[in-house]
């Protein structure tokens, strides 16, 4: 196809996720033809510095030849079998690294294709866990206010935003919601005045919000917890001080599986392996996917403890659940030859040591009006934009519109920056780039912003 008969063919025959198609009726739809490093270029050959790792993946950067021999030579050898009573080298190879990086007894890896699917496999886990153990009503969940865990019907359940899951309803029943971990408006969401000046109190609170949430609903009825280490919808909530040992002591107190989902924090995205260990944390479950790979194959796994899988070594107790495609063998070779790359450039150290310099980058906005907070962990990171400072006002639905849709996302694409911005909570823009870019990409990412939040303000 040339140029123009791939646009038009987006334009005609494909039909984006999450996409509002109505803003490309008399626009070009936006065209990534390649990706060398932390930039990509569009089809008429415009750089972008790549803000978000394409969706918080591309974790060792893009152009990887390694990644991309990985995959071929897998292919010649052996392009496709699944993991339905039968097993392939790559996916045992994979499985036994990933236990060996895991925490704990986290020795069990399940395969699937992405994270939604970690997510969906979790919870169908949990429930046929406790009925085995005797305790069948063991079968919902509590999550966060506002955080996303995915698209199918049961991760869906578990997402804590109201306006992605409306138009799919019913959804599975059992999904409970509790306050999230937004330190930035402790106060709005404890109902008492002081609370984001003391962020220890406030995450005792919010992890006795769970174990309250266990209690209403009953103990004997609740079957998992499932959280991000960082929560990413609303814009980058990190866990206040102690949050995670209070929360681990209730769910092992009330018999409760902890679930860590980890699609985004997982693969050095927090500048550890697994999210967990930056905060020091032990889950029952770790739900993965994205970085796994840096998006050079699509793979997600459910990694369990052995003490869940235990129910399943003998007898004829089997777990009814898989997906075509879970731990391909292309993909888990891919998988293999990134985590190589992590060692070898030893990207958790390089996240490590910059996180400083990127914090202390993007906190030089706070100079802006428009700019209320800067927070994050790791190489992932939300700056939430305010009408008012003194107030933290935050804009009505039409304004964010305006702010949102109508300006920044197009204006920061524009001015050369990939990055995303997002009102499923109040108005953040989200930044997670590659694990290999330093202070030259923050500069430039910090510079591009300058200039765009500068005159969004003043469009306001």
């Amino acid at each position: 196809m040339t140029d123009p008969d791939v646009l038009k063919a987006a334009q005609d025959n494909l039909w984006m996720h999450f996409t509002r198609h109505s803003a490309y009726q008399d626009a070009e739809v936006p065209m990534i033809v390649r990706g060398e490093g932390a930039y990509v270029y569009d089809i008429h050959g415009k750089r972008y510095l790549d803000g978000l790792a394409g969706l918080f993946v591309v974790q060792v950067g893009h152009g990887r030849e390694e990644l991309a021999e990985a995959a071929a030579k897998q292919a010649r050898d052996l392009a496709f079998f699944p993991l339905w009573s039968y097993a392939h080298p790559k996916a045992a190879e994979l499985a036994q690294r990933l236990a060996e990086l895991t925490p704990g007894d986290l020795n069990r890896v399940f395969f699937t294709t992405g994270g939604g699917e970690a997510v969906e496999s979790a919870w169908k886990l949990a429930k046929q866990y406790f009925k085995i153990q005797g305790k069948p009503l063991k079968t919902k969940v509590v999550s966060r206010s506002i955080a996303y865990h995915g698209t199918p019907q049961g991760a869906l359940s578990i997402t804590g935003i109201p306006a992605l899951k409306q138009v799919f309803e019913p959804l599975v029943p059992g999904a409970i919601k509790v306050p999230n971990t937004n330190i930035y408006r402790a106060d709005e969401i404890t109902g008492f005045a002081g609370s984001d000046k003391d962020p220890e109190a406030f995450g005792r609170w919010a992890a006795e919000e769970v174990g309250r949430a266990i209690e209403m609903e009953g103990p004997d009825t609740v079957a998992a917890v499932f959280v991000e280490p960082v929560q990413n919808a609303g814009g980058c909530f990190p866990p206040p001080p102690g949050y995670f040992r209070r929360l681990r002591e209730i769910c092992d107190q009330y018999d409760v599986l902890l679930v860590s989902d980890e699609v985004i924090c997982a693969f050095g995205r927090l500048g550890t392996m697994f999210g967990g260990q930056k905060f020091d944390y032990v889950p029952d479950i770790i739900t993965c996917a994205k970085g796994l790979t840096s998006g050079y194959a699509p793979i997600g796994a459910m990694i369990a403890s052995e003490r869940l899988f235990e129910p399943f070594k003998n007898g004829s107790e089997t777990f009814a659940h898989g997906y075509t495609f879970g731990g391909h063998p292309v993909a888990s070779a891919v998988a293999l030859a990134n985590l190589d790359i992590f060692e070898r450039e030893d990207l958790l150290g390089h996240v490590t040591a910059n996180e400083p310099v990127f914090r202390a980058t993007l906190e030089k906005l706070l100079d802006l009006p428009i700019v209320g907070d800067v927070r994050g962990s790791g190489y992932f990171y939300g700056i939430e934009l305010v009408k008012d400072k003194s107030t933290k006002q935050t804009f009505d639905e039409d304004e964010s519109e305006r702010l949102l849709r109508g300006f920044l996302s197009k204006a920061l694409y524009d001015a050369g920056l990939y990055c995303r911005a997002d009102d499923r909570g109040d108005p953040v823009v989200q930044l997670a780039p590659p694990l290999i870019c330093g202070p030259k990409e923050f500069d430039e990412i910090e510079g591009i912003l300058r200039s765009v939040l500068t005159e969004a303000w003043a469009r306001l």
